[in-house]
């Protein structure tokens, strides 16, 4: 996205290399440290290699400095993205919108005639954004955690879809 196309934003949004993977991860553990249902950080070497193997990250940088990243896979005519992350100082910016949009695309561009994500019931704040992007909820399914739930919570994962 270009700052022609939306004049808050001066990034630029990419693929991902194995170069990224550091500044990723602290992206994400910034901006899913509100997450505090999960003991220890959102995700490490070990989660993003799992990950890029069956998918793939894009980053948007600013000033060549990775301020926000979104994983997407393809599955057949269905794409998904998830562990959409701004960091905290770049956020309210329309940057969240934007990788959305970027991962719609990068989907869409692959033969993806809908899009799906999968946003845990302990953030119910989420629904109402991804909502105005377009995306209905249409089921539930278990959450498998990257890293152990404390004790005593409980959380499902909420699957929201939108036609591309």
């Amino acid at each position: 996205m270009s700052a022609a196309e939306n004049p808050k934003l001066t990034v630029h949004i990419r693929a991902a290399t194995a170069v990224d993977v550091p500044a990723i991860i602290r992206v994400v553990n910034a901006a899913f440290a509100i997450e505090t249902f999960l003991d220890g950080t959102r995700t490490d070497e070990e989660g993003m290699a799992e990950m890029i193997s069956k998918g793939k990250f894009l980053v948007a940088e600013d000033g060549g400095r990775i301020v926000a990243s979104v994983y997407v896979e393809q599955g057949g005519k269905r794409g998904y993205f998830g562990m959409l992350a701004v960091a905290p100082a770049s956020q309210g910016k329309g940057l969240g919108r934007a990788m959305v949009e970027a991962a719609e695309s990068y989907c869409q561009n692959r033969g993806c005639t809908a899009m799906d994500i999968a946003v845990l019931s302990l953030r119910p704040e989420l629904l109402p954004l991804y909502q105005k992007l377009g995306y209905v909820k249409t089921g539930t399914e278990e959450f498998h955690p990257s890293r152990p739930l404390k004790d005593g919570v409980v959380c499902h994962s909420i699957i929201m879809s939108k036609k591309l």
